[in-house]
């Protein structure tokens, strides 16, 4: 099972709008994986346990996990095209 977290400003608000965005995707393209939420800061100490990250806010720091902006998953401009990237993203292994 893939596992992606969802990281905004405070952990909270916004990571809770696109963690139930990309959950409802996936379970419309029956894809199991564990979606979980935290704050920007904290992707450093969280990002090697997951599959991939899907920020709302902007992150420019490196890290190894692949990393994804979710900003459309809020504005509703290209959400479908960026929940099937986010959906390509988790089936290439």
């Amino acid at each position: 099972m893939k596992n992606i977290l969802v990281a905004c400003g405070n952990g909270a608000a916004t990571s809770t709008m696109v963690a139930i965005k990309i959950r409802e995707a996936l379970e419309k393209k029956n894809i199991k994986a564990n979606v979980n939420q935290c704050k920007l800061t904290e992707i450093p100490a969280k990002a090697d346990d997951y599959d991939l990250v899907v920020t709302t806010g902007r992150y420019t720091q490196k890290i190894n996990t692949p990393l994804i902006s979710g900003m459309p998953l809020l504005t509703g401009i290209g959400e479908e095209e960026k929940l099937q990237e986010i959906i390509d993203s988790i089936k290439e292994d």
